[in-house]
């Protein structure tokens, strides 16, 4: 890549992410590395508000391949090196969703030693680990001064550093991070990930997922992750909303989850009508979510995978009944029923469609009611899954934990046989219900998790 090219691209990912300005202090939280708790090997540690997006992500990858490697027992005595590899795989998967489908290219951001670096090439490899202290200090250090004694910001210095490496094998991408592990450890570790998976995706392919271009990713007061760079990292999608499928409102086309997700994502926000979340993220294919508060991402999983199932078939009738219902308003055009059944594998020559049109839509109103749909063709259906498990819960923030100490947090699950939810102001327990309405969780020592 041509070094103006490379600095035009890089100018457009910095403006994508931070809007015209970067702020300092929003910057400086977001400048850390990848480490993890003194009190679970393999818990990362969020530093400050705000990167989380990108942190709480490449945690349930973590855990995903955790779950799929090792016995939960063994987890405390896991050893650094392994924790580094799972670093390294979680990292890789991100950036591979991010790749083009059709022609796969990766790319990986770094920083060079120097501003004067000739770009592409490779910094040597190092195993150097630091803690959160000498992260802070390397950031300290990573501020240089002028001839005058003038300090170049923080963000200043660290965008005149990053260069691009291209690469056409994944394997290539795991090899790398492995041979220099210390690019994610040290203190701009979380930043050069984000960077390589959007440069991975590309400024196009951003921009036809971000439909709004004055929509920076980084809120630039609070510094939180916009929805568009939460699904960025955990689908390589960076669309705005979390429901099945797109959605024509009013004439306007809103893009969102387009398959199941190998980690899903509940949100707070759902039980308060702000967002609606699909079936794609709600039944991932491995028992590990991303929950969502209002101003932060934790996460939560099971070693029991019975929870996760193949959709069944009422489950996938209601996602696509509803891809075809306007506005998400529970009902269809009846000149469209004939589409859904199609869809759903069902009979669906026109005489007999036409005979359903009119047992549903005994009126004549032109639409066809989601319950009544469903009583016609799915009234038999029950949803099947385990009704008692264990959850675990991470929250990467030390203030969040009890005695600030990061560790996974146990619990036991009951779901009831009421079909009403339980009532409660309890924030994590209100989440949960957005997936399990009927859901009741005993945590160990009575210490109920914090979503924040």
């Amino acid at each position: 890549m041509m070094a103006e090219n490379a600095a035009e691209l890089l100018e457009n990912i910095r403006i994508l992410l931070w809007g015209p300005t970067v702020k300092e202090d929003v910057f400086r939280r977001w400048a850390q590395g990848f480490y993890f708790s003194p009190d679970e090997p393999t818990a990362l540690v969020q530093s400050e508000g705000g990167p989380c997006a990108v942190i709480a992500p490449v945690q349930a990858f973590i855990i995903k391949q955790l779950l799929q490697e090792c016995n939960i027992s063994t987890w405390k005595h896991i050893k650094a090196e392994k924790c580094d590899q799972l670093l390294v795989k979680a990292v890789t998967e991100i950036l591979a969703q991010a790749a083009d489908v059709q022609n796969p290219k990766y790319s990986i951001i770094f920083l060079s030693e120097s501003s004067d670096m000739v770009n592409g090439e490779v910094p040597d490899a190092v195993t150097t680990e630091e803690s959160s202290t000498e992260s802070e200090e390397r950031i300290s250090e990573d501020t240089p001064s002028t001839s005058e004694g003038r300090q170049d910001s923080l963000s200043e210095s660290f965008h005149s550093r990053l260069r691009i490496l291209s690469v056409e094998n994944i394997g290539e991408v795991e090899n790398f991070f492995m041979e220099r592990i210390s690019l994610l450890k040290e203190s701009f570790g979380v930043l050069v990930l984000l960077y390589s998976v959007v440069c991975t995706k590309g400024i196009a392919g951003m921009q036809e997922e971000v439909l709004d271009s004055s929509e920076c990713l980084i809120d630039s007061t609070y510094g939180y992750g916009s929805q568009h760079l939460i699904n960025l990292m955990l689908t390589g999608r960076a669309v705005g909303h979390v429901w099945d499928h797109d959605q024509d409102v009013g004439g306007l086309k809103l893009l969102g989850i387009d398959k199941q997700n190998s980690v899903g994502f509940l949100a707070y926000l759902e039980h308060l009508q702000y967002c609606e979340v699909g079936a794609f993220l709600k039944s991932p294919s491995h028992p590990v979510w991303v929950l969502g508060s209002e101003t932060h991402l934790t996460v939560l999983f099971s070693p029991e995978r019975d929870i996760v199932r193949p959709e069944t078939p009422a489950e996938m009738a209601k996602r696509i009944f509803n891809k075809y219902s306007p506005d998400g308003n529970n009902f269809i055009q009846t000149t469209l029923l004939q589409d859904v059944l199609a869809e759903l594998n069902l009979v669906n020559d026109s005489e007999y469609v036409d005979i359903i049109k009119q047992k549903l839509d005994k009126e004549s109103l032109g639409i066809i009611l989601f319950s009544a749909f469903m009583e016609e063709f799915f009234s038999e259906q029950q949803p099947t899954g385990p009704d008692t498990f264990t959850l675990y819960h991470y929250n990467g923030l030390s203030r969040s934990n009890p005695e600030n100490k990061i560790v996974y947090h146990k619990g036991q699950v009951v779901l009831l046989e009421s079909n009403l939810k339980c009532v409660s102001n309890n924030n994590m327990l209100t989440c949960l219900q957005t997936k399990w309405p009927n859901i009741e969780v005993e945590w160990d020592n009575n210490l109920q998790p914090s979503l924040n």
